[in-house]
């Protein structure tokens, strides 16, 4: 599973790279757009896969866009958009009795928005994350620092999972080296949680 997602994670990445780039390129034609279809639902090709999604980030950020505001940014909404894509050609199939491009802005759309009511949620509850003071070298302190996680309560480990899985989201924006950091600091795929000051110890950096 954490395989999947890493590999998902590079994906995004990749497509991300061409928007920030500002690289959209060119709608498919009905033509191509067949064409490359019937590659990948009767070979199963990677190369059609691929121009099925980057012909489509266009569509991506057009979406986004509608939903941006100073609490959502554009970047963060097309890479939860590229996501919605990418789900959108790996299940497309020609029973859907729709163009591929429909089908993709639908499952962008969803997963944009499945993504805004999840922070608008959120928003209302108390966060493990929340900044709860300083020590003494300045540094923030959160709550799920002074917890310790083996003896969270239920409510409590539910609400950690669920910031763990808001994490996931922005993994795509970071580089391997703070990717390391983070899958340490919250035992990502299954790996051993550390804290802080371990992880800190182990980059020799501060905490």
């Amino acid at each position: 599973m954490f395989e999947l997602i890493i590999q998902l994670f590079e994906e995004i990445k990749y497509f991300v790279g061409f928007i920030k780039g500002d690289i959209y390129p060119e709608p498919l034609s009905k033509e191509d757009e067949d064409r490359f279809v019937k590659d990948l639902l009767e070979r199963n090709d990677t190369y059609a896969r691929e121009q099925l999604i980057e012909h489509n980030l266009r569509l991506v950020a057009h979406i986004a866009k509608k939903y941006e505001s100073k609490h959502d940014l554009m970047e963060d909404l097309i890479s939860i958009g590229i996501i919605g894509l990418i789900k959108a050609v790996d299940s497309f199939s020609n029973d859907k009795g729709v163009r591929l491009a429909t089908y993709s802005a639908k499952c962008i759309e969803n997963e944009i928005l499945m993504h805004l009511r999840s922070n608008k949620k959120n928003t209302k509850n108390v966060s493990l994350f929340d900044a709860i003071g300083e020590d003494k070298d300045g540094s923030i302190i959160t709550l799920i620092d002074v917890v310790p996680s083996s003896n969270l309560p239920l409510d409590l480990q539910l609400d950690r999972k669920n910031k763990i899985a808001k994490l996931i989201s922005y993994l795509p924006k970071l580089d391997e080296r703070e990717l390391e950091i983070i899958t340490l600091r919250y035992g990502l795929g299954n790996q051993e949680e550390l804290t802080q000051n371990e992880v800190a110890q182990k980059f020799n950096i501060s905490r």
